[in-house]
C-alpha cells in the first residue's frame, strides 16, 4: 500500500497565504492575527506532517510551514503568521532529531543534531536536552529545545549514540549517567542502585 499525496491544490492555497502573510509588512504589530480555526494539519509521532489524512511529501513546503509554527503556554500547536493563525494536532513533537555529530571531547564537546527538516542546534543552555520516563512504561523519551518552546524528539538510533557517549557524574547527592554539550551535563538517566 502506498501512501497517497497531499490535496494539492488546498495545499498549495494554504502554503501561499501562510507565506504572504508572513511576508506582509503593512500588517500593525499590535493587531491579533485572524483565528482560522484548525488547519486539519497534523504531525505524527515520527515527524511526518499529514494534511486532511495524507502525507505532505514536499520538504520545502513541510520547512515553510515549521518557520510559522508557535506552541502556546497550554501547550496548543499553531501555524502563525502576523495576520492569522490556525491551530494543528501534534501527537508528540513537532520535529525528530535524526543525526548527531559530536565536535571536540570532553566537556567542553559539542553534541549537534539535525532534525528531520534539516535543522540544526547543539546542545547547550539554549538548547538543553532532556529526558522524560513514559509513565507506563519507564521508558526514555529524549527530547531538545529547537526553538521557542518547540523540540524535537531524539529518535532511537541518535538516543543509543548519545547512551554510547556518556559517563557517570555525581549531581548532588546521586551518581547519574548522561552526556556532556557545550560545559553543560545532560543526564539520560539515574544509575540503578547508584547512592
Amino acid at each position: 500500500m502506498t501512501d497517497k499525496p497531499a490535496p494539492s491544490k488546498a495545499l498549495d492555497l494554504l502554503a501561499s497565504k501562510l507565506a504572504a502573510s508572513r511576508r506582509a509588512s503593512s500588517v500593525p504589530e499590535t493587531r491579533q492575527p485572524l483565528d482560522c480555526g484548525h488547519f486539519d494539519i497534523t504531525i505524527a509521532r515520527d515527524g511526518t506532517w499529514f494534511y486532511r489524512g495524507s502525507p505532505i511529501g514536499r520538504l520545502p513546503l513541510v520547512r515553510l510551514f515549521s518557520t510559522v509554527l508557535r506552541r502556546e503556554s497550554d501547550g496548543s500547536y499553531w501555524l502563525q503568521t502576523p495576520a492569522e493563525r490556525g491551530r494543528i494536532t501534534v501527537e508528540d513533537a513537532p520535529f525528530v532529531a535524526v543525526e548527531v555529530t559530536r565536535r571536540g571531547a570532553g566537556r567542553q564537546q559539542e553534541l549537534i543534531f539535525r532534525t528531520n527538516i534539516d535543522d540544526t542546534v547543539a546542545a547547550g543552555a539554549e538548547h538543553p536536552l532532556r529526558v522524560v520516563e513514559h509513565p507506563a512504561t519507564a521508558e526514555p523519551n529524549p527530547y531538545i529545545l529547537v526553538r521557542n518552546g518547540l523540540e524535537a524528539r531524539l529518535n532511537r538510533p541518535v538516543f543509543y549514540e548519545l547512551v554510547d557517549l556518556g559517563q557517570e557524574e555525581r549531581v548532588g547527592d546521586a551518581t547519574l549517567f548522561g552526556v556532556w554539550s557545550k560545559g553543560r551535563f545532560f543526564p539520560l538517566g539515574r544509575l540503578d542502585g547508584a547512592p
